[in-house]
């Protein structure tokens, strides 16, 4: 397993669930959807959920203008990112020892907001791809006004850990023998059938990757 890359990444709760493996870290985020940015505004701790996308090794976001997580990251202060998947609820005999299986990625950076507009275009398509593959094709190209009215940030991953649990519940010696249900429960993310925009006047199907769609 590779050292923490610094100390504010390496994970001392748990540590043998840690891993600083980049493969690892980046599949996470590319399978997610979601991430929250933490940043300090005002001096005020705030997390905010939202959409990003990874290309290579920068994590990009967008968003309005007026978003004050933008906004703050313009000076470029260290924000922390995080996202989770959730693959099971993991359940014990004992209520002390149940948990959830996951994969989870933590990462520290120095935001910028990224002025060049190829890379803005390039980190835009790179969002919507990553949302549902193959749409940045089907979309109606961006006008000028909504490049102006959107603002992007990147982050490199410098500073990132992953941490994963996995398997059964971890009861105590004694309690397997109790006469008590233990576990997991499985659970994940999956797209249910397509429905069509109400106000939709054209013949025009669900192209194929909607109907096929899903997540890494």
């Amino acid at each position: 397993m590779p050292d923490p890359p610094t100390p504010r990444v390496q994970v001392r709760r748990l540590p043998e669930r840690a891993s600083y493996d980049r493969d690892l870290i980046n599949s996470i985020l590319d399978e997610a959807l979601i991430c929250h940015v933490a940043f300090v505004h005002d001096g005020t701790p705030v997390a905010i959920p939202t959409i990003h996308a990874r290309v290579g090794d920068t994590l990009y976001f967008h968003g309005s203008p007026a978003s004050r997580m933008l906004r703050g990251m313009r000076s470029g202060e260290a924000i922390s990112v995080n996202v989770t998947l959730l693959d099971g609820l993991v359940i014990a005999r004992a209520a002390f020892h149940n948990s959830m299986n996951y994969r989870s990625v933590v990462l520290f950076g120095e935001p910028r907001i990224v002025e060049d507009p190829d890379e803005k275009w390039r980190a835009l398509e790179a969002v919507t791809e990553h949302v549902l593959p193959g749409r940045w094709a089907d979309s109606r190209p961006m006008t000028e006004k909504e490049m102006k009215g959107t603002l992007v940030a990147a982050v490199t991953i410098d500073e990132a850990s992953a941490k994963v649990r996995s398997g059964g519940p971890g009861d105590d010696a004694a309690d397997y023998e109790l006469p008590i249900w233990a576990g997991v429960i499985p659970l994940e993310l999956r797209p249910d059938d397509p429905i069509t925009d109400p106000r939709q006047t054209v013949d025009a199907p669900p192209p194929p990757y909607v109907g096929e769609y899903r997540r890494p």
